[in-house]
C-alpha cells in the first residue's frame, strides 16, 4: 500500500466497501480527487473527497454535498454527471464526504491558454457550448459562480463544464459558505455587493473566459479580493481583439462583460449568437482549406521519415523488409513473373537495385517509371510501411487483446486493465502522446501490479502504436 495521500487515505483503500481508490488525480483547498474503480458497477471513476476529524468542518461537507445536489439536477452532455454521494467513516477514523462523478480525461483549457490565444473560431466554439451548458443549468435554476479556465476540461469529445463546488440556486442570498468563495479575475461586479445568486454572473465569467481565450490574458489585472475590490469597473470593458475576429463576436464578449448584470445577454441567446458567427465564418474558407492541404501534404512527408526511423528502431537495422506477415497486404507495381525469385534482405539505408528487386512477390516492388513535371514519385519505402506495419485501430487492438489476455491468466487486476485501456484511448484521440500511458505500466509494474514478463510485452506493444501513430 501506498503512503499516506493528503487527506489521510491511501492508494489501494475502499470507501463503502464499493469504490477502491487508485490515485489522487487533482486536489483543492478542501478535497482530493481521486481516480477509482467502482467494484460493484465495474467501471473507472471519479471520487471527490473530503475528510476531516468526526464533527469538525461541516460547512466543507454541507458544500459537497450542496454540489451532489446541483450536478445532479443538471442532466448535459457536457457537464459533469454524478452517479453516487455518501458520507462514511474511513480507516483512519475521519469521517469522509464524497461524490461519485463520471470519469473524464482530457486537458484543462487553462493548460492549453497558457500556449496563447486561441484561434477565434476555436474560442468561440468551446464559449458556445459552454453557454448551452450554463443556459441549462438556468433553466434548473442553479448558478454555477465558478466559471474559469481552471474548470473547463478540453476532451476528445469537446469541451466540458466541471466543478459545480460554489452553485447556488437562483435568487439565494449571499450568507451561505460558498458566497465567499470564488476565481478574482472571474468573478462579476455585482457578487462583490452580496446580491442574490443570478445567471446574469455566468455570463459574465463567460465572457471573461471568452476574452481570455482571445487575448491570453484576462479583461482585468486584478487577482486577489483586496485588488478587486478596489476597482471600479465603470465605462465600457476592454475590447477583445483577434486575427480574423468577427466584429460580432468582439461586441457579443464586450456585452458579456457589461458592468451591469441587466445589460448582458441571457447564456441561450449567447450560445446562439456565437453559433451564428461560427456558421458564417464556414463561408468563405476555401483558401485556408487549401493552405492546410498544402500542410497536410507536408505532413505526411514529415511523418513518413518519422515513421521510418522509428520502424528501424522496432525492427532494427538488418530486418528484412520485404518479408511481410503473410496476411500484410502486397504492392506490385511491375508485371509479375511466372516463377518466385528469392527474396532480397534489404537494409534501411540500401539503396534499393531495381534488377534485384522488379516484381518479387513480397519483396519491394519497382515503382513505375511514369513520371511527369507536377507528379513526383512515390519512394517506394513509403509502401513497404504501409503494407508491413499494423495500422493504428489494429495496434491498438492487439494492445487491448493482450490486457485481456492477462486478466484472463491473472496477470493484472480487472481494474487496472480497464485503466489502461482508458488512459491508452484518451492519448491516443486528444494529445496524441503515449508518455502518460507508459507512465502508468511504469507505476503498476512498480507498485507489483503487472510481472516484469508482462510489462515487457505490454511495452513492447505500445512501442507499435507509437509506429502507427507518427505513421
Amino acid at each position: 500500500m501506498s503512503p499516506p495521500e493528503p487527506g489521510g487515505l491511501r492508494a489501494g483503500e475502499v470507501l463503502t466497501r464499493r469504490y477502491l481508490l487508485l490515485e489522487p488525480i487533482a486536489s483543492g483547498g478542501m478535497s482530493v480527487i481521486w481516480r477509482a474503480f467502482d467494484q460493484s458497477l465495474q467501471r473507472l471513476v471519479a471520487v471527490k473527497v473530503l475528510d476531516g476529524e468526526i464533527g469538525a468542518d461541516r460547512g466543507g461537507r454541507e458544500l459537497i454535498r450542496r454540489e451532489a445536489r446541483a450536478t445532479a439536477r443538471l442532466i448535459h452532455p457536457d457537464a459533469i454527471e454524478v452517479y453516487d454521494y455518501g458520507e462514511t467513516v474511513t480507516p483512519h477514523g475521519r469521517l469522509a464526504a464524497y461524490v461519485v462523478m463520471r470519469l473524464l480525461e482530457g486537458r484543462p483549457l487553462s493548460d492549453r491558454i497558457t500556449e496563447g490565444p486561441l484561434p477565434w473560431a476555436e474560442a468561440a466554439l468551446i464559449a458556445a457550448r459552454l453557454a448551452n451548458v450554463l443556459a441549462a443549468a438556468h433553466e434548473r435554476g442553479i448558478v454555477h459562480r465558478d466559471v474559469t479556465a481552471e474548470n473547463v476540461l478540453l476532451t476528445a469529445s469537446g469541451a466540458k463544464l466541471l466543478d459545480f463546488g460554489i452553485a447556488a440556486f437562483i435568487g439565494e442570498d449571499g450568507e451561505d459558505g460558498a458566497s465567499d468563495y470564488g476565481t478574482p479575475p472571474y468573478v462579476a461586479p455585482e457578487r462583490l455587493t452580496g446580491r442574490t445568486a443570478d445567471p446574469a454572473s455566468d455570463v459574465y465569467a463567460l465572457g471573461v473566459l471568452l476574452f481570455e481565450m482571445l487575448t491570453g490574458s484576462t479583461p482585468y489585472p486584478e487577482r486577489t479580493w483586496e485588488e478587486i475590490e478596489s476597482v471600479r469597473r465603470v465605462g465600457p470593458p476592454p475590447a477583445a481583439c483577434a486575427p480574423g475576429l468577427p466584429a460580432e463576436v468582439a461586441a457579443l464578449c464586450a456585452s458579456c462583460l457589461s458592468p451591469e448584470p441587466e445589460n448582458r445577454p441571457k447564456a441561450q441567446e449567447t450560445a446562439a449568437a456565437l453559433a451564428k458567427a461560427l456558421a458564417g465564418g464556414r463561408r468563405g474558407t476555401g483558401t485556408l482549406v487549401m493552405r492546410w492541404t498544402v500542410m497536410a501534404a507536408g505532413a505526411v512527408l514529415v511523418a513518413g521519415a518519422l515513421a521510418w526511423n522509428q520502424l528501424t528502431t522496432v525492427l532494427g537495422p538488418g530486418t528484412a523488409l520485404g518479408t511481410a506477415p503473410a496476411t500484410a497486404p502486397t504492392t506490385t507495381l511491375g508485371p509479375t513473373p511466372a516463377a518466385p525469385a528469392p527474396t532480397t534482405t534489404l537494409a534501411p539505408t540500401a539503396r534499393p537495385d531495381p534488377a534485384a528487386t522488379s516484381g518479387r512477390g513480397r519483396d519491394l516492388p519497382v515503382p513505375r517509371t511514369v513520371e511527369t513535371e507536377h507528379a513526383p514519385r512515390t519512394p517506394p519505402w513509403v509502401k513497404v510501411i504501409r503494407s508491413s506495419v499494423p495500422s493504428l485501430g489494429q495496434s491498438v487492438r492487439r494492445f487491448n487483446a493482450l490486457l485481456a489476455e492477462g486478466e484472463d491468466k491473472g496477470g493484472i487486476r480487472p481494474d487496472v486493465a480497464l485503466d489502461l485501456r482508458q488512459v491508452l484511448a484518451d492519448s491516443v484521440c486528444c494529445s496524441r502522446d503515449l508518455t502518460t500511458v507508459r507512465g502508468k505500466i511504469a507505476d503498476r509494474h512498480r507498485e507489483g501490479s503487472l510481472s516484469d514478463e508482462f510489462r515487457q510485452a505490454l511495452e513492447s506493444q505500445l512501442q507499435l502504436v507509437a509506429v502507427a501513430l507518427a505513421g
